[in-house]
């Protein structure tokens, strides 16, 4: 396990394999003997790892992690050996993000309050396998989606002249997917990854008559795994606890109520608040369908925000249209998602890996920023990130500070000057695997590669910062309740690819030494290469 960093003027310096904290961590807890017993183990988790243990049950689970961790070592001779852990027992504990995750592998958040209180992991164009007008639709990248904890898909309907339902990307028909085939799969895989609801977002481009097919094969799939709520009710969504298992259909309003091809200049706000303001009439079938009713705000039509406020609705508009938004209502924003959705995506691009920056969504309460998973970027590193919290069940609680009630409340607003909360530390112990994972032909282990990280902050205007160092950060943080840390490994000659990146939500990371896996540029995990890392809050 070698870790290589590169000064400025000098020669190449290797670290020892074996961290100095790791050392004085084993020396100090077993008093310079030469094994660790499950009582020193305990003392360890609770003074450097700040984990509370206070009970017998808590007792038992070391001795029974001290045991797993002999046995995964030495699966030969455990019956004969003394359960304790040697030092390089004690590295390998250490080490494995099994036993010593740097964020939470369980799901620890209060689940119970409205689904508007959650910020939800959503996919754009989630049927596409590349993202440009050229690239296939299938059921593949919803699968891979569903499973990797992503709880709202996205689905545009079209018909073809046999009278087919398909899925496909705007009226490119001869690249499409039957909608059958997505819908099944979507019930296959919806809870496989976690079981808190899903919601299908269909981008209706059907007529009436194929409307009522569609509910018929929705009906057909899901049957009672659907949910049902009045989108004119002044009621609050349930829970994600009470959907668990559940599959919610949003939809915007039919073509025949409100045209989104038609929605320009004032005669479409009048539209609009006319729509928001009238009973639905839409036949029962298709009523009791759709979960939460949605339409989008465009450019120019920012009058019709405020007449909102007391719906359930949920409200989809492109990035730079909630700029507008922010601009113009301010905190008004993050009152208006308490109580209804906001579901922000990347307007159009010529690059075919465009996604919005999230930090501004979430800073003002969006709960759905549709991200196009086919791509990879800083941004995409973000979103997964984020929603690697909460045991990666798709859904984290939105903070108090954008939860506060009441039209007195002063809300949070992420422009103005904070005092600083906290000071989160970070060290880079050491680091691993690269010769297993992608260096093996090239690897040369008298020269290994120049690897140096930088690391930094998304988050509040206040605390985003990027660094670059050698193996010690410090970051002073006004908002660590929407702070990600961001971690990439670089290798200085560019003869490797690319070694590495990470991102953290700062409010999940567990004090103490810690293992971090790290992931490639399209966020899928690099199954050998980690880092060793310790984390401590001032």
């Amino acid at each position: 396990m070698i870790f290589t960093k590169r000064f400025k003027k000098t020669k190449k310096l290797f670290r020892d394999p074996n961290p100095d904290d790791v050392i004085d961590a084993f020396e100090t807890y077993t008093d310079g003997e030469t094994e660790m017993t499950p009582d020193q183990l305990q003392c360890f988790l609770k003074e450097v790892q700040g984990q509370l243990i206070d009970n017998t049950t808590d007792r038992a689970k070391i001795k029974r992690i001290v045991e797993e961790v002999i046995r995964e070592r030495h699966p030969v001779s455990t019956s004969l050996r003394w359960q304790a852990l040697t030092f390089d027992d004690f590295a390998y504990y250490l080490f494995s993000y099994k036993f010593n995750p740097a964020v939470s592998c369980q799901v620890h958040q209060d689940m119970t309050a409205p689904l508007t209180h959650y910020f939800i992991y959503a996919s754009h164009y989630s049927y596409l396998t590349g993202f440009d007008r050229e690239s296939e639709c299938g059921d593949e990248p919803i699968i891979k989606d569903l499973r990797s904890g992503v709880r709202a898909i996205d689905l545009d309907l079209w018909s073809d002249a046999n009278d087919n339902i398909l899925v496909a990307h705007g009226r490119n028909l001869w690249k499409h997917v039957e909608l059958g085939k997505c819908l099944q799969s979507i019930k296959d895989n919806a809870f496989v990854s976690s079981a808190y609801p899903v919601i299908i977002t269909l981008g209706d481009n059907l007529t009436p008559i194929f409307r009522t097919h569609v509910v018929k094969m929705i009906t057909r799939t899901f049957g009672d795994m659907l949910y049902n709520h009045d989108p004119g009710s002044s009621k609050e969504y349930p829970s994600p606890e009470e959907l668990k298992f559940r599959i919610l259909i949003s939809t915007k309003p039919p073509h025949e109520q409100l045209d989104a091809d038609d929605v320009k200049g004032k005669d479409s706000e009048q539209s609009i608040f006319a729509w928001m303001m009238q009973n639905d009439h839409e036949k029962v079938c298709y009523q009791r369908l759709i979960a939460i009713h949605y339409f989008r705000i465009y450019e120019g039509i920012q009058k019709v925000w405020k007449f909102q406020e007391s719906k359930n609705k949920w409200l989809s508009l492109t990035e730079q249209s909630l700029e507008k938004v922010i601009a113009s209502y301010g905190t008004d924003v993050t009152r208006f998602t308490q109580r209804n959705f906001l579901r922000i995506y990347p307007k159009g691009s010529t690059n075919k890996y465009f996604n919005c920056k999230p930090r501004n969504s979430w800073m003002n309460g969006a709960q759905m920023i549709a991200f196009n998973m086919q791509g990879y970027g800083e941004a995409l590193w973000l979103m997964h990130g984020m929603f690697r919290g909460n045991g990666g069940c798709g859904y984290i609680k939105k903070p108090d500070l954008l939860m506060n009630f009441g039209p007195s409340n002063d809300f949070f607003d992420p422009k103005e000057n904070l005092r600083v909360k906290k000071t989160l530390k970070v060290k880079v112990l050491i680091g691993d695997g690269w010769h297993i994972e992608f260096m093996k032909n090239n690897f040369d282990h008298d020269f290994p590669p120049s690897l140096y990280i930088k690391m930094g902050i998304a988050g509040a205007p206040a605390d985003e910062i990027m660094k670059t160092g050698y193996n010690e950060f410090s970051f002073p943080l006004t908002v660590p309740e929407l702070a990600l840390l961001r971690v990439t490994v670089h290798d200085l000659t560019g003869e490797y690819g690319f070694p590495g990146q990470t991102c953290l939500p700062v409010s999940e990371l567990r004090q103490g030494i810690r293992a971090v896996p790290l992931f490639d540029k399209k966020g899928d995990k690099l199954s050998s290469i980690r880092l060793l890392m310790r984390f401590d809050f001032l």
